[in-house]
């Protein structure tokens, strides 16, 4: 297994020289998961071999007063990787349908009338439908959508905690607010649920990746994004007769002597 990541890992490098030089895909990578899953590890072991010209990664946190002032999509919509580039989402628009739907659970919403809750069935279900076709629009403008969930088990989630306390190399990783999210483990649970029910398309399918065991998550992670990036039958561009013409004159021009005051 260990062989195959590695192997892997040096077709990731070639097929991201490919895509760059193809330029006509951009490549969207999602990664969505409960705190201490292995999202940032994801990043670096198997994005370690891409030149960072062509990649770029960015975290979504809490929403500043900017972003509060535009729609949900909006400061996704603007990190979007270029043709040519993959980009990697931490965190994404789909905690507008995550971390916003159990806040209002647990803000008690559940003692709301029914009429209220038929409407926050309603926001969810819109919400569901804005990312399909969002993600429909980015994939008919050549931008492939991969989504990955991670699923730690709610275990492996405490020893990685606990780990994290106990190690002082690991204590900036670390925050309160991790055990004040994992008490609404079962809601989050729900609501992932909800998302990979929702938003599971033909166009941009979930990959459900075990992630207990961080080598296997790694090595399958890796996998999928050859098989992805291969299908796209990426090449290099191809040279016309006339620019064959002028390398070969080009060509003749460098292999004579003496020939470096003519340029």
């Amino acid at each position: 297994m260990l062989e195959g990541f590695e192997k892997d890992l040096g077709r990731l490098t070639e097929l991201q020289d490919k895509l760059y030089a193809h330029d006509k895909y951009g490549v969207l990578i999602i990664l969505q998961a409960m705190d201490a899953a292995g999202k940032d590890g994801v990043i670096k072991h198997v994005m370690s071999g891409m030149n960072p010209q062509g990649c770029q990664v960015k975290s979504f946190k809490a929403p500043s007063t900017e972003e509060l002032d535009h729609d949900y999509l909006w400061r996704c919509n603007k990190a979007l990787p270029e043709r040519g580039n993959i980009g990697i989402f931490n965190r994404s628009y789909y905690e507008e349908v995550l971390v916003t739907k159990c806040i209002l659970k647990f803000w008690n919403f559940k003692n709301y009338r029914d009429s209220k809750l038929q409407k926050q069935k309603e926001i969810w279900k819109s919400r569901y439908d804005e990312i399909n076709q969002f993600e429909k629009y980015l994939v008919n403008n050549g931008i492939i959508v991969l989504k990955f969930f991670l699923h730690v088990s709610k275990e492996e989630q405490k020893k990685r905690f606990l780990s994290r306390i106990n190690d002082p190399s690991k204590n900036w990783k670390f925050t309160i607010n991790d055990l004040n999210e994992r008490k609404y483990w079962d809601d989050y649970k729900i609501a992932y649920g909800d998302i990979l029910a929702n938003t599971t398309t033909k166009w941009a399918p979930w990959y459900v990746i075990p992630a207990d065991k961080k080598w296997f998550m790694r090595a399958l992670v890796a996998h999928i994004l050859v098989s992805e990036l291969e299908s796209l039958n990426l090449h290099y561009p191809i040279v016309g007769e006339e620019q064959k013409k002028e390398f070969s004159k080009q060509r003749k021009f460098l292999k004579k002597k003496n020939n470096l005051h003519k340029i």
